[in-house]
């Protein structure tokens, strides 16, 4: 039988192998709820499967929903392919605050042989301001000696009503019918003072879609202008802060149309191999600096050709004044491919300006000399490796990274990516190893420039001569070679998963060759230790197979940025 709201099209892939064990005769399909509060909460059109295929998902079941004030009414799709007796009870805690809940179907008797709905009914008495807690117990009976029994929990704030008004209460619950709410009522001022509210608002929304039309032509045009003249690109890093926030709403509906197509990135991987260096030194041309302010410090990081120091700029007009700084550059015996490779690479980010992102300054290509780019300086760097420090850590200091700064993390990350999708642009390598973090939990997007040589445990290649992050990469994109947003938002979601591992590997007992059958079973990385619930629902919404049903970057930010107010309440 089919039970619950559903994260992923096939989220069975998520349960550990112990929990896909158990399983009960008397449930051999699946129950699903129609509509999850969680869709209420944070805009995401997901659902949660409690029952599938013989598997009850105690991930769901677990759940203490909060049920917004507004929503009244839970609705259950349910059926079985053979005879199974239900019988159906509620608890409330608090039944001051809420009425006794109301069920259009009959509390006991035999499940429907075809997917049907029923509705529960749980309406606040307005009588005081308090939360209502909420158990809904299904016992489900094959025979005596095979039943299962499912409790699903939620809880509701109650609020105290100010009016006259009164809500109708059932006298019991019976198999007879409730009125649908489709039944016309007459019509109140409440009514109409909520339905004017509705037609504003709808203007209000009409108006601010054509402001944003308007305001991305206008952007588009000023980029054309910066692409012809230096002075215009220069123009192009110092936006003011005003339009950095217009990236950052969260006001994209999941069911919104699809962009029809996403731009790959400026220079393509398949492509950077046809690009000479000369072409990739002309590029850069414009933010080349000499060899003689950079003076190297420390390495930092260092790969097979690639390196990457702590350096030091002197101010070309005031020498006496420096400013730290990351060097990337290449080993002496780094062939011409790899040198062009880190250039092309390097430019992925440039021209754009977002305080979570980190575009090269600089660059120094001087003859005779090996390719040196400049980036700001972060203290505390490579995100990856920061998280691992702080994993080992974890035995003598347990309180030197919390849960609430890890989600700080995530949103910061889901900021920077939710303001490349609103220009357009795809990263096609978003992890931790990409990004950087300062000594203030500032964390920034970098470009993937030296990552494959710098962590090459995370880049595999399939047969094509072509190394790729394979265990942060979308199925459509292992198979088809396609990018898009949508492959962005599956690749944050694996991102969000190393934030809450420390700096695990994804997938590491997966062969990377296996990966796309991997996924393509429904298979998902399980839920972390320690991981609430919600937040892994969060990771599991970007791992939906269809890229349509996943969240855009707006919604994962005001989703996180809820959920990191919520953990606030409790420090």
């Amino acid at each position: 039988m089919l039970l619950g709201p559903r994260l992923l099209p096939d989220l069975r892939a998520s349960y550990p192998q112990s929990l896909r064990a158990q399983s009960s005769p008397a449930l051999d399909e699946v129950l699903t709820e129609v509509k999850s509060v969680l869709s209420s909460h944070t805009g995401l059109d997901a659902e949660l499967y409690y029952v599938r295929h013989d598997v009850v998902n105690h991930y769901a079941l677990s759940f203490n929903m909060s049920v917004p004030t507004e929503t009244n009414s839970l609705y259950f799709t349910w059926y079985s392919k053979t005879k199974v007796d239900y019988r159906l009870s509620f608890s409330v805690e608090n039944p001051v605050a809420l009425n006794p809940p109301w069920c259009n179907i009959s509390l006991q008797g035999e499940v429907p042989r075809v997917p049907s709905v029923f509705r529960v009914d749980i309406l606040c008495s307005g009588k005081v301001d308090e939360e209502a807690f909420l158990t809904m117990q299904l016992n489900l009976t094959i025979h005596a000696n095979n039943y299962t029994v499912l409790n699903f929990k939620r809880r509701k704030m109650c609020y105290k009503r100010i009016d006259s008004e009164k809500i109708p209460i059932p006298l019991n619950n019976n198999s007879l019918p409730r009125p649908d709410y489709g039944v016309t009522a007459p019509t109140t001022s409440t009514q109409v003072f909520y339905i004017s509210v509705s037609v504003c608002c709808i203007v209000i929304f009409l108006v601010a879609i054509i402001l944003a039309i308007l305001h991305l032509h206008s952007m588009k045009r000023v980029e054309m202008e910066d692409s012809v003249s230096d002075s215009g690109s220069s123009q192009g890093l110092s936006q003011p802060s005003t339009q950095t926030t217009q990236y950052l709403r969260a006001d994209t509906p999941n069911n919104a149309a699809p962009v029809t197509s996403y731009p790959s990135l400026r220079i393509e991987k398949n492509d950077l191999r046809s690009v000479t260096l000369m072409e990739a030194k002309a590029k850069v041309k414009d933010i080349a600096i000499s060899r003689d302010r950079v003076t190297l410090r420390d390495v930092l990081h260092e790969g097979t050709f690639g390196r990457i120091f702590h350096g030091v700029l002197l101010d070309e007009k005031d020498p006496s004044k420096e400013k730290q700084v990351f060097v990337k550059t290449v080993k002496d015996h780094a062939s011409e491919v790899q040198v062009t490779m880190m250039l092309t690479e390097s430019c992925k980010l440039r021209g754009l300006h977002h305080r979570n992102l980190l575009p090269i300054s600089h660059v120094c290509t001087e003859d005779g000399e090996k390719p040196m780019v400049l980036l700001p300086f972060m203290a505390w760097g490579n995100l990856k490796q920061f998280l691992r420090q702080c994993k080992l850590a974890e035995a003598n200091n347990p309180q030197a990274i919390s849960q609430q700064d890890l989600v700080y993390m995530a949103i910061q990350i889901a900021c920077g990516m939710s303001y490349l999708a609103r220009r357009e642009v795809i990263h096609k390598d978003l992890a931790a190893r990409n990004c950087v973090i300062d000594d203030n939990m500032q964390v920034k997007i970098t470009d993937n420039a030296l990552a494959r040589d710098l962590f090459p445990m995370d880049y595999h290649c399939l047969g094509d001569n072509e190394n790729r992050p394979v265990r942060w990469m979308a199925l459509e994109s292992l198979l088809n070679n396609d990018f898009s947003s949508a492959s962005d938002v599956w690749a944050f979601g694996v991102t969000l998963w190393e934030l809450m591992t420390l700096g695990q590997t994804p997938y590491v007992d997966i062969d990377p060759f296996e990966m796309s059958a991997y996924l393509k079973d429904g298979y998902r990385i399980a839920q972390p230790i320690n991981c609430p619930d919600e937040l892994f629902a969060v990771m599991a919404c970007c791992w939906a197979l269809d890229p349509e049903e996943r969240p855009k970057f707006q919604q994962l930010v005001q989703c996180l940025t809820e959920f990191h107010a919520a953990l606030g309440a409790y420090v």
